[in-house]
């Protein structure tokens, strides 16, 4: 399988999107007391000459032998081999859990003509006792049932949505016809929940706030993963310290100091607002890079206080974690050293996983419901189980094995139950090929897709961070996934698509999203029934927010950002595969996950980036 990629190296490249200005530019008002980073970019490629390319989805003329190419920006170069630690022996937290740092590659301005690079896996049940047991069921290989796209000439043609529905002021699913797909390619029709996010009269933001990225070494790449939004606050995990900052204005009201860095955080909250970190005992120094992510901690995120903090023993000593989550009143985080599980209200522990030579919990999936992924076998032969499991017990529900040979897993979404893996070599691929929708009452296989990284780019960069997936989400009993970018119907520039997969038939649904000319457009979240997403701006506009009918795929503008280039300079480095985009009712949070400096003082990438709608 193609490795994770490398841990995050020391210095971020210079430079944003946009073309080369001969005078500096102004600076962004908006309210926030740090403006945004002032640094020149590189210049553009120049446009290629000769006709334009033909749309996307038309016979392409014959190509010669491909050009090596660098990639678009934020993605990561070709990811270096890496060992994987012996079974029993936690990993390097700093080259297998840790999310990629993308600041190390100078691109050119997104929009500009760039060379074209193509971008080029059975169920059991098991009666579960107070934990996990290490009993190894033979695999069934389950068969691949994928209808994913035609090939015409040498394009791939999505079937566009056909229902153009009408929209009121609630951005809300319809329910009506999902496309040209047809009941065979299981479209619409569907009843979908409506969604909770309103229009703005005037989607036109401005900057609510910019929070400076922390004062760190220059070489420093520290993780501060961790974001959430709450009625009273952002939330954002700082250098060894979690903040709350008013919603508006940006203002700090409250901060809870940690010992050491937050290494691992859940995307969870429960409904009185609490979540879960992991964190290091003590600040990394020049003689110990790595004190171990042995702490998790409960946060209040309301009240602003640590509720409590614990460690587990495992035969080794404290257990490094690789993850953290939470489902129902249980806080549990795994690791290929261990795992456990504590009461989200005292701390009190709940259960320990079972483990042995030959299995491990490698970590927990959380939300409506809770995932473990288990792994047994040999370094040769790995044998990875899903199990559904009881949150407050660890009994085991419904298990799922995957393919023999499979080392990894993500869990996209808990329920319904959809696995991420990649199966196989695959150069494209960062790690997923192929989504399993699972059933969690029985374990079994309902169907198969494969989303291969030359058409697709989804992508699940942590092999033990389990719920790190971007470009994918789960919603409607479907699956929404962002095309790979491929030339747009202007004359220069990239664009793609989300379509949608059914996840009882793994049939594409003939519905079709598009980014639109120089935008790419990368699925966030559900809201009920719609699918909200975030375009990707060219390098003379600003990025969007758009909400997509679930039933219609029609489009609907919930918030369009400044073009300034300042305000794009601070955006455009904030990439939905590297960063943490949190949008609610007009208003969206951008933030790093590393607290890395871009150089030198006078042009710090920005550590938050906080838009409002100006009606």
């Amino acid at each position: 399988m193609t490795q994770p990629p490398p841990p995050p190296p020391n210095q971020p490249p210079q430079g944003g999107f946009g073309p080369p200005q001969d005078q500096p530019p102004q600076q962004q008002g908006g309210g926030g007391a740090y403006g945004a980073p002032q640094t020149p970019p590189q210049p553009p490629q120049q446009p290629p000459a000769g006709p334009s390319q033909p749309g996307y989805g038309y016979p392409q003329a014959p190509q010669g032998p491909p050009q090596a190419t660098p990639p678009g920006y934020g993605y990561p170069a070709a990811p270096g081999q890496q060992s994987a630690a012996p079974y029993g022996q936690p990993p390097n937290p700093y080259t297998q859990s840790q999310p990629h740092n993308p600041y190390t590659q100078q691109q050119p301005g997104y929009g500009y003509p760039q060379q074209t690079v193509p971008l080029h896996a059975q169920p059991g049940q098991t009666a579960g006792g107070g934990g996990r047991s290490s009993s190894q069921l033979a695999v069934i290989v389950a068969a691949a049932v994928v209808v994913i796209a035609l090939i015409i000439g040498g394009g791939v043609w999505y079937a566009n949505s056909a229902d153009k529905g009408g929209k009121d002021d609630t951005a809300s699913s319809s329910g009506g016809t999902g496309g040209g797909g047809g009941d065979d390619a299981g479209g619409g029709g569907f009843d979908a929940p409506d969604g909770t996010e309103k229009v703005p009269g005037n989607p036109a933001s401005q900057v609510l706030f910019q929070v400076p990225a922390p004062d760190v070494d220059d070489d420093s790449s520290i993780v501060v993963s961790g974001s959430w939004l709450t009625d009273k606050a952002y939330v954002k995990s700082g250098v060894a310290e979690i903040v709350g900052y008013d919603r508006d204005k940006g203002s700090k009201l409250w901060s809870v100091k940690l010992p050491g860095p937050v290494c691992q955080a859940t995307k969870h909250i429960t409904e009185d607002d609490v979540t879960a970190v992991a964190f290091e005992p003590a600040m990394p120094t020049k003689d110990k890079p790595s004190h171990g992510c042995t702490q998790v901690a409960a946060i209040d995120l309301d009240a602003g206080k640590k509720l409590w903090t614990k460690s587990a023993e495992g035969k080794n000593g404290q257990i490094r974690f690789d993850n953290v989550t939470l489902s129902g009143g249980t806080i549990a985080a795994g690791g290929t050293s261990g795992g456990a599980a504590w009461a989200i209200d005292s701390g009190k522990s709940l259960w320990v996983p079972k483990a042995n030579d030959s299995c491990y919990d490698l970590g927990y999936a959380g939300g409506p419901k809770m995932v473990a992924v288990r792994k047994c076998g040999t370094y040769q032969q790995p044998q990875l189980n899903i199990q559904t499991i009881d949150p407050a017990t660890g009994k085991v529900i419904s298990e799922y094995q995957m393919t023999t040979g499979v080392e990894y897993a993500s869990v996209i979404s808990t329920d319904p139950l959809v696995v991420a893996a990649e199966v196989g070599q695959s150069q494209d691929a960062v790690g997923i090929t192929d989504a399993f929708s699972i059933d969690n009452k029985t374990g079994k296989l309902r169907i198969r897709i494969s989303v291969q990284g030359d058409k697709f780019e989804a992508r699940c960069s942590g092999v033990t961070t389990i719920e790190t997936c971007t470009g994918i989400v789960v919603g409607n009993d479907r699956l929404y996934v962002q095309t790979a970018q491929h030339a747009g119907g202007g004359e220069y520039g990239q664009t793609n698509e989300i379509v949608a997969f059914d996840l009882a038939t793994g049939k594409q649904t003939g519905q079709r999203a598009d980014a639109g000319d120089r935008y790419t457009i990368t699925p966030l979240r559900m809201d009920g029934g719609n699918i909200i997403a975030y375009k990707r701006p060219p390098y003379d506009k600003g990025g969007q927010i758009v909400s997509i009918d679930g039933g219609t795929f029609e489009e609907t503008k919930l918030l369009e950002n400044p073009a300034t280039r300042s305000v794009r300079d601070v955006e455009t480095r904030m990439s939905p595969e590297y960063s943490e985009l949190i949008y609610s009712q007009g208003h969206l949070y951008m933030s790093a996950k590393f607290a890395s400096e871009l150089g030198s003082s006078e042009t710090r990438k920005a550590h938050v980036i906080a838009f409002g709608a100006t009606g």
